[in-house]
């Protein structure tokens, strides 16, 4: 896998991890495999991310969207993904963002 697709979202509650675990679980049984694999999370520093490697993270974010675009946090997702090696991240949506990172 080539690329880290990072799904991201503002977080500071124990509901907001009871939610990440929930998608994150829903993500990993659905993403098909030749889109990828959700290789895990993380939660802390008002944020929390779930990662998925792909080939295509664009294909990979618009699974990710058709199996998680019910649930109402959807509608705050960031997205970016980088190079599995590199560092800099490249925008998927919201189309106005224009920085991200992961702390």
């Amino acid at each position: 896998m080539q690329y880290t697709l990072v799904l991201q979202w503002s977080a500071d509650s124990l509901a907001d991890y009871d939610a990440l675990i929930a998608m994150e679980d829903a993500l990993e049984g659905a993403l098909p495999a030749a889109h990828g694999f959700v290789d895990g999370h993380d939660f802390g520093s008002g944020e929390m991310n779930i990662f998925v490697f792909t080939d295509d993270p664009l294909e990979a974010f618009r699974d990710a969207a058709t199996y998680l675009g019910a649930d109402p946090r959807w509608a705050e997702v960031r997205a970016a993904y980088r190079p599995t090696e590199g560092d800099g991240y490249v925008v998927v949506w919201p189309d106005t963002l224009q920085d991200f990172s992961v702390l």
